[in-house]
């Protein structure tokens, strides 16, 4: 067989030993032919490729970011994209292709599917909020960065008497912010799930300064406030998948805390670090069974399915199962962490 692959979305650590995983079993188990992709969904509208064989591979399993490239091109956005994609794919002989990505990218592929295309998907997704499996890889890498930051600032903010505000990524999902903020020991977390009230956050602030303590507060890019007002946005404009760029919840707070209670407040946006450098011992294993495992799916012919963890085995799901809806915080996980908050 000849395989495709491709890394849509944004890039995170682990997609490298993805790639590697599922090239190294294709070639040396199966004896399969590779063609990789460049750029996500680009690649195949525009027929731009690569060559993804074994010496493609070797040492990149602690590089971050993905060797194929990577980028937020939607083909149902473009006028006969489907028609050239199709094309593509038959003009370089490939009889599968395996789609590395989250939301968007796996929810393009599902529609391929049902067209017809052979697709095996791979869930990916620092956010950790694809419904499909229970943890993406990429996510704990981001965590430890975030809760690293977090240690940092603590020094700092002890040593100054300042409210220190840490921004991290999740735009619907607050799993990033509730697993580094407890692991950094923040006092307040703020999560998407749970829109925040700015009276109660301040008034925790003024009681953490009462017994002498700094506080570190914890926020998802997506949080909002309770007594109304739109998230911050970065700018209007909106990506092929319809998503704006969100951003300054972080600066946002940080701003109504000073003014409300007369503390000194500084934001923190972690922003693409949080995406950035080798993944983690987790990331580098889950994702490279991500990849076994996805290589196994193609020879067995089962398509239209998304390889996934349930608990430490990896299961295969339907594809639209992966992407059906977004696994977001439970409220009862974020409840049993509040007795820490006081």
């Amino acid at each position: 067989m000849r395989i495709g692959m491709l890394t849509g979305g944004g890039d995170c650590p682990g997609l490298n030993a993805v790639i590697r995983g599922a090239v190294r079993k294709g070639v040396s188990t199966y004896g399969h032919d590779f063609v990789g992709f460049r750029d996500g969904w680009r690649g195949p509208l525009e027929n731009d490729t690569m060559t993804l064989g074994i010496p493609e591979v070797r040492g990149i399993l602690p590089r971050g970011g993905t060797i194929l490239g990577s980028s937020r091109t939607n083909p149902f956005a473009v006028e006969g994209g489907v028609e050239r994609i199709k094309d593509n794919l038959a003009s370089h002989g490939c009889d599968a292709l395996i789609a590395i990505g989250g939301e968007d990218t796996l929810g393009v592929a599902t529609k391929l599917a049902e067209l017809g295309v052979n697709v095996v998907g791979v869930p990916k997704t620092i956010d950790n909020d694809l419904s499909g499996t229970d943890f993406t890889f990429g996510f704990d890498t981001a965590v430890n960065i975030a809760m690293e930051a977090i240690d940092r600032l603590h020094t700092t903010a002890e040593s100054h008497h300042r409210v220190l505000v840490v921004e991290v990524m999740g735009r619907h999902a607050g799993w990033i912010a509730l697993h580094s903020g407890l692991a950094g020991g923040a006092n307040i977390i703020l999560i998407p799930e749970r829109p925040f009230d700015i009276e109660a956050v301040c008034a925790q602030v003024e009681s953490r300064f009462a017994t002498h303590y700094s506080p570190i507060i914890v926020v998802s890019e997506g949080a909002v406030p309770a007594e109304g007002g739109a998230m911050s946005l970065v700018s209007g404009e909106k990506d092929a998948f319809g998503h704006v760029r969100l951003g300054g919840i972080g600066d946002r707070l940080a701003s109504e805390i000073e003014q409300r209670t007369g503390k000194e407040a500084r934001a923190v946006v972690l922003g693409h670090i949080q995406r950035g450098g080798t993944p983690s011992a987790f990331d580098r294993w889950l994702a490279t069974r991500f990849g076994l495992n996805a290589i196994q799916a193609v020879h067995e012919g089962d398509f239209g399915t998304m390889v996934a963890l349930r608990g430490t085995d990896i299961h295969r799901v339907p594809l639209a199962e992966g992407t059906k809806v977004l696994k977001v915080v439970r409220p009862e996980l974020y409840e049993e962490a509040e007795v820490l908050f006081g």
